[in-house]
């Protein structure tokens, strides 16, 4: 038997490869396992195989199809650990780029033998190889690095999921979760029901029990033995969670037992905005378990502690690990349940009610998955950024990855063609020289700026001679790129036709919008499809007119653009002549408004409204500070407190005429985003800028509120000499008040009309700028 048939049946003992992979067929190829194991995906799992936590495989790059960096990552952490743990010598082992190009694949097959050899891997009871002679492999090795030219890197979806489960924990969330009793194996339609309404209230009850007894049995006992920042580590959001499961488990409770379910489907819509927290708990729930892993293997007390703690919660049926688990499990099963139930309600109005549930909710799996599917990109962005040298600006602001590889550039200013490794993401592309296991940056090619041109010009059989332009779309200079075969092309300009059709969209500018590519820092709901714009970063579409948001998929069904006739950007200031509303509690999409998309909106916050008839329930209005734009319930909000748009002169008009301390809150309608306040002090009106960093506003740098409102609600109460050192009296008189009318003399003298902030250094207030 060939030499590599034997690897293969080693491997099968070892539960690296099912034992019907296409290895075994009678016309499989020795390029068949060559495709296989070139990623390093499985070589790290076989490692793991042998002996447990050989490799972390968190760090290990699970589907790197179109990375070579990430390929030969996952290869050189599998050598590495060759020999830390095997103990093999490096002359022993191959080249991590004789697996990836396939250029030595019999040296690859002799360090597997080599392993399968070893102390540790005959420990396991599977026979070493070759168990035979083989047959000389040297001739059908000779010819793998053009097969595999041709056909790249196949992502085997099937034999990832044989070998890494993907339902980490499912095991214990069935163990926890398990029915009291066994219902009888026929039933009637209505008993069906019943037990799938049975079912949702009863691993309600389970799962809040278990994150109960998370928080009650572990958290708080072993405060005593970590520090704050490991306790947040490694139980993330735990007591939010258990917060919002305790109201929910109540609310289900009800409608099951009292109100036979007529409202469960409102129930899930209404808490789909408050279970959003599992994107955070989701993304974090992996280094949770590695930092309670470290801590553990460390220190000893922690250890024992762990141990007597799941004795008291469990009877030591269940670890913490075990238990950190479940949350991701269950957050993943709402739709489950209620597609369950769905399937089983034959009243058409129920039915109908219970699909919006069951939309909601898998709404919120998608949501949640993405989130976490974006850390991990975010922690794939990183390794790239650790291994490029030269390369001053971060690579998340580039969008996502869509592969890298080696290309041959030939720019107009360069006549001969350059060896270079490119790293290709949303919005750039990376040009880089490989120096050893790294590389150095020698262009950032921003793609906004840039066309695909195809030339029909490929020689046929002639290797780095497929290539197609990047053409700039001014006529500055341009680029050529060139791959190794034809087949190769075509998966590259695949990838960058989709990076360019990221950036401008087909229907980017359909019903007069302007659509870019967005990072959305609040939730936010797609302004078409009502649903949630999923990720972290760059999740949708903002009109640069309108602010609203969009799928890509859906910018072509909304509706005209609300801004359209202006013809003018979002960040320009056009008054409406409505007033302007001060938030009063918070609305998040949900539920949603049948006339337009949702405007998420915080207490605090002032919206101007763009459209309010009195006796509707929504009204549409645009955020100041964000220049965003929605419906919003017409109760969430109460009239401002503000003066509106006004400059200083007609504020100085305004209150000429008003006694000492009374002020005035105003939108500077030079700068749109910016609020100031007015004040008459000392019988003149002071002005003084109110500053906005980072989420944050403040007249004094050492007092910052999260809104304009806080920060005034608190000066009404403390003197303005904390920020300035001769203005010396509170916000006493709001200028709409008939109180402020009169002539007080409250106030000190000030000094020339000069308010000066006690921070660092001295800068002047408003008036003088």
């Amino acid at each position: 038997m060939e030499h590599w048939r034997q690897c293969a049946h080693w491997l099968i003992g070892c539960n690296v490869l099912p034992p019907n992979h296409r290895v075994t067929w009678e016309s499989a190829q020795v390029f068949d396992l060559a495709q296989t194991l070139r990623d390093g995906v499985l070589l790290c799992q076989l490692l793991n195989n042998l002996r447990a936590q050989s490799i972390n495989l968190k760090e290990i790059n699970l589907r790197p199809q179109m990375s070579q960096f990430l390929c030969l990552k996952n290869i050189r952490t599998f050598l590495a650990a060759c020999t830390d743990v095997f103990g093999m010598k490096k002359s022993e082992l191959f080249e991590a780029f004789d697996l990836f190009d396939v250029r030595d694949f019999g040296k690859v097959m002799d360090t597997l033998s080599r392993l399968s050899h070893t102390a540790i891997a005959q420990q396991m009871g599977i026979r070493p190889f070759p168990t035979e002679d083989s047959m000389d492999d040297d001739d059908i090795y000779s010819h793998l690095e053009d097969l595999i030219d041709e056909n790249g890197v196949e992502d085997e979806e099937d034999l990832y999921d044989y070998v890494y489960d993907d339902d980490e924990g499912g095991e214990v969330y069935e163990d926890l979760m398990k029915a009291e009793a066994v219902p009888p194996p026929k039933q009637a339609e209505t008993d069906i029901r019943g037990c799938c309404l049975t079912e949702i209230k009863q691993t309600e009850e389970k799962y809040t029990e278990t994150l109960e007894s998370i928080e009650k049995f572990f958290m708080t006992p072993l405060r005593k033995f970590l520090s704050t920042g490991e306790v947040e580590k490694v139980f993330v959001n735990i007591p939010d969670l258990v917060k919002v499961h305790k109201c929910l488990m109540v609310e289900v409770q009800d409608s099951v037992v009292n109100k036979n379910a007529q409202n469960l489907y409102q129930i899930f819509v209404a808490y789909k905005e408050r279970l959003l927290i599992y994107g955070k708990y989701c993304s974090h729930v992996e280094p949770a378990i590695a930092t309670l892993d470290n801590i553990s293997k460390d220190r000893e007390d922690v250890r024992l502690k762990l141990e007597e703690c799941s004795k008291r919660a469990n009877s030591g049926k269940f670890t913490l690990r075990d238990l950190l688990v479940v949350p991701m499990q269950r957050v993943l099963k709402y739709h489950l349940l209620l597609q369950e139930l769905v399937k089983h309600t034959h009243d058409p109005t129920e039915k109908g009610n219970l699909r919006t549930a069951l939309d909601a909710m898998k709404d919120l799996a998608q949501y949640v998955n993405e989130v976490k599917r974006d850390n991990e990109t975010l922690r794939e962005i990183d390794q790239y950024q650790r291994s490029i040298e030269n390369l001053n600006q971060s690579l998340r602001n580039y969008g996502r990855p869509k592969g890298d590889g080696e290309v041959r550039v030939l720019s107009v200013d360069k006549r001969a063609k350059q060896d270079r490794h490119i790293f290709l993401f949303d919005m750039a592309v990376i040009v880089c020289k490989r120096r050893g296991d790294n590389y150095e940056m020698k262009e950032v090619i921003d793609l906004h700026s840039f066309k695909i041109s195809n030339p029909a010009m490929d020689k046929e059989n002639k290797k780095w001679s497929y290539g197609f332009y990047l053409t700039h779309l001014h006529g500055q200079n341009g680029f050529e790129f060139f791959f190794k075969t034809k087949e190769m092309k075509k998966k590259w300009l695949e990838q960058f036709s989709m990076a360019i059709s990221n950036i401008h969209p087909e229907n980017g500018n359909s019903n007069l919008h302007e659509f870019r590519m967005h990072t959305f820092d609040r939730i936010t709901y797609c302004g078409s499809c009502r649903m949630l714009l999923r990720g972290i970063f760059n999740q949708g579409y903002r009109c640069a007119k309108c602010g609203v948001g969009a799928h890509k998929e859906c910018l072509g069904r909304l509706e005209t653009c609300g801004n359209a006739n202006t013809g003018e950007p979002l960040d320009s200031h056009h008054p409406t002549g409505l007033p302007k509303m001060l938030v009063i509690r918070a609305y998040h999409g949900v539920p949603s408004p049948s006339c337009g998309p949702p405007l998420s909106i915080e207490p605090g916050e002032v919206v101007e409204l763009m459209g309010a008839d009195p006796h509707s329930a929504w009204w549409q209005g645009k955020i100041l500070s964000t220049r965003e734009v929605g419906f919003f319930p017409s109760d969430a909000v109460k009239p401002c407190p503000f003066a509106g748009p006004m400059e200083r002169p007609q504020a100085e008009a305004e209150l000429g005429n008003r006694g000492n301390s009374t002020y005035l809150v105003r939108h500077r309608t030079k700068e749109s985003t910016e609020y100031a306040i007015s004040i008459k002090y000392n019988h003149d009106v002071k002005h003084i800028k109110i500053l906005a960093r980072d989420g944050f506003f403040h007249i004094a740098e050492n007092k910052k509120f999260r809104s304009i409102l806080e920060l005034i609600e608190y000066y009404k109460h403390h003197s303005l000499k904390e920020g300035f050192r001769s203005l010396d009296t509170v916000l006493l008189y709001p200028y709409k008040n008939p109180e402020s009318g009169a002539t007080h003399r409250s106030g000190r003298a000030g000094m020339n009309g000069e308010y000066r902030r006690n921070a660092g250094h001295d800068q002047p207030c408003e008036q003088q700028q």
